[in-house]
Order: structure tokens, then sequence, then C-alpha cells
């Protein structure tokens, strides 16, 4: 299985050990996981765990969320990808998509651009039937995000305590 990507702009690949400092400023700020229904980390230890987690996910799954760069500084800008949920809202064998950015690289369309380039590897790579996500709905920005890049309403849910809208793209290639 392939563990790099590149979009227009950036350069996805398999989180590793030497992330952790980049990735604890990114879960360590209060306002990046304000709707993901975690607390802000307070100890890089926690990140360490975090990405030994996600390549976990990798050897399990082959798939977890990926590093995010910047392709013309190689700078750490967040995560972003699909991952296996075995079980959540009801349905079984998600391949979640989703993605976390710092601050500073809010509103440059990343995420929109983060979201095309992964359903475009999950429907033509991966050879995945259909792709969900799901968002806070009172993150508006996200939701906004996901239904600019096709995937559409399914339900609302509970989940950490947040109403979330549960958002699905079916893979137009496979016939049903």
């Amino acid at each position: 299985m392939r563990t790099r990507l590149e979009s227009e702009r950036l350069l996805f690949r398999e989180l590793i050990a030497s992330d952790a400092e980049a990735m604890f400023e990114l879960d360590s700020d209060p306002d990046v996981v304000k709707y993901v229904g975690v607390q802000p980390l307070t100890h890089i230890d926690q990140t360490r765990e975090l990405i030994a987690q996600i390549q976990r996910q990798y050897r399990e799954n082959g798939i977890g969320r990926w590093g995010a760069f910047l392709k013309d500084t190689g700078e750490f800008i967040g995560w972003a990808g699909l991952k296996y949920i075995a079980e959540l809202n009801g349905k079984k064998d998600n391949y979640d998509l989703g993605y976390r950015f710092l601050k500073p690289h809010w509103g440059k369309g990343y995420g929109t651009e983060s979201v095309r380039a992964f359903i475009e590897f999950g429907f033509n790579e991966m050879k995945l039937e259909r792709i969900s996500a799901y968002a806070d709905l009172e993150n508006t920005a996200s939701v906004k995000v996901l239904e600019k890049c096709g995937l559409q309403f399914v339900n609302t849910f509970m989940d950490e305590g947040d109403l979330c809208g549960w958002y699905e793209i079916d893979n137009p290639s496979v016939k049903k």
C-alpha cells in the first residue's frame, strides 16, 4: 500500500516518531481540538502514544491519518486522511475521512484540498465503495468543506456529548 500522497500544494505521508513535537503543537491547542471531543494534550508523551496508535492502524488496517506538509517548504501543518472505524453511528466498516490543521493554516483551502485528495485515493487506489465523515454541527467550516467536496448529509448522532452530522460519498465506479 502507498504511504505517501501528493495534492497540488500538500504532501501527505505516514506519521513517524519524529513528528511528535509538531503533533503536540497541533493537539495541545484548545482552538484546534474545540470540536473534536477531546481535551487538549498536556504532555508530549501523549503525542508519542497517539503516533504509536496511528502506526498500529497502518499495520492493522492498511490506512490511518497521515501528516500533512507544505510541498514548497516541508513544513508540518497538520494531518489528514482515512481511518478505519469498525462501528460508529450504527454503521459498520467505516472509512472515516478527517483532517486537522494548525491555526496559521486555517482558511487557506487545505481542508478542501485534503478531502478531495483522500476521496480520490480511497476510491481509485483502495477501491472503497463508500467514504464517510462526521463533524460537530457547530463546526460550520468543516461542514462546508465536506459538502463542497460532495459528501452528502445522512443523519445526526451524538459523539462525545456533541451533536454531529454524518456524511457519506459513494464511489461512482462501484456498481450496486
